[in-house]
């Protein structure tokens, strides 16, 4: 169903990256209503329960009671008023965390048309360590990767130089 979408580059670096930390016998509780990239990780033998569209800055149940021994957070924590409270809820022990970083080139991502899909943040690596670290997480892995787009100008060609995304491994 969602074959059209894996060669995305971000699938493909987030999957090697959580393949690389999390084995297929853990199970995950995704941040985030069911979406293309967690049919992926079912489809590549994880056992991944999503959270239901709830307003993960006021309500925790599903992180507070979830028995998930791994949490997975992709591009959900930049459309949050307040992820620090959330992560500081979490049980489970290891998570594997992406945000689109911040590019001093091109403004913050806010859509016209839906009132969800906006980001109030977009942060730099160091900022999003820092906001790990105070909600009780340590970083043991991280990578970062550009997102070129096939365009002419100069902020494409920036994309090609300049990263885009960030992944974190942390546990507590």
């Amino acid at each position: 169903m969602y074959e059209n979408n894996f060669p995305n580059k971000r699938y493909k670096h987030t999957l090697a990256f959580l393949q690389k930390h999390i084995g297929t016998s853990e199970s995950i509780l995704d941040l985030g209503v069911e979406n293309p990239f967690s049919e992926i990780m079912k489809a590549n033998g994880y056992q991944v329960e999503n959270t239901k569209g709830e307003d993960l800055d006021v309500d925790f149940e599903a992180v507070s009671q979830s028995d998930a021994s791994v949490v997975t957070a992709f591009e959900i924590f930049e459309h949050m008023v307040a992820p620090y409270n959330v992560l500081k809820e979490i049980k489970a022990n290891k998570l594997v965390a992406s945000i689109p970083m911040r590019l001093w080139f091109s403004p913050a991502y806010r859509s016209k048309t839906d009132l969800w899909d906006r980001h109030y943040h977009e942060f730099e690596d160091w900022q999003f360590d820092w906001l790990l670290e105070k909600a009780g997480w340590t970083i043991k892995d991280s990578a970062k990767w550009t997102n070129p787009v096939k365009k002419v100008g100069i902020r494409p060609l920036l994309r090609y130089f300049t990263n885009r995304y960030y992944i974190v491994y942390a546990e507590r």
